[in-house]
């Protein structure tokens, strides 16, 4: 989605909850129409829905692939961050950067709160900031590569261990400047 098309959206939801003389919902929905605006909102709603299922869906059809240090592909298996790039080159065309700390620093803070399936969650797991990351699957659940001896799984966030060590939640956008090196 562009920039002015969010700015758009951005400023038309804050015009019609901040003002009470604002237009109703229907004249809105005209206007939009009338700009043809709401058909390109109704798809790009579409498509970031089929984007995040398609997120989740491959990813969960790595289960039980090993944990391989540096690893990053099902054969071979993979690390953490070799796990999520692969998901999200396979899936959206977007190479993310290798290392998960690389990979927040080039992603979207959000809150956690508001997490989607296919936002990254991340983990301090060797005493450094942004050193594990996962995929959300909804639910308060993440499917990851965990470590060594471990098979790609979900696991819950809100267990001791995971919800001691979590760093915060990322999402990759629409508009990322990261392509699909082949």
């Amino acid at each position: 989605m562009s920039k002015w098309l969010c700015a758009l959206l951005l400023a038309c939801t804050c015009a019609a909850q901040a003002a009470p003389q604002a237009a109703p919902p229907d004249e809105m929905d005209r206007l939009l129409a009338d700009k043809g605006l709401l058909s390109r909102l109704e798809g790009v709603s579409q498509t970031v829905a089929d984007r995040t299922t398609g997120l989740v869906v491959n990813a969960m059809g790595f289960l039980g692939v090993p944990y391989k240090r540096g690893g990053n592909s099902a054969e071979t298996g993979f690390d953490c961050s070799g796990f999520v790039r692969a998901i999200y080159e396979q899936t959206v065309g977007l190479l993310l950067p290798r290392r998960a700390d690389q990979q927040a620093a080039a992603t979207e803070v959000i809150d956690r709160k508001d997490l989607q399936p296919g936002d990254l969650v991340f983990f301090n797991t060797m005493r450094r900031n942004f050193s594990h990351v996962g995929i959300y699957v909804g639910d308060g659940k993440f499917i990851h590569s965990p470590r060594s001896g471990a098979q790609v799984r979900v696991e819950d966030m809100a267990t001791a261990y995971w919800a001691k060590r979590f760093n915060g939640a990322r999402r990759v956008g629409t508009d990322v400047d990261i392509p699909a090196a082949r």
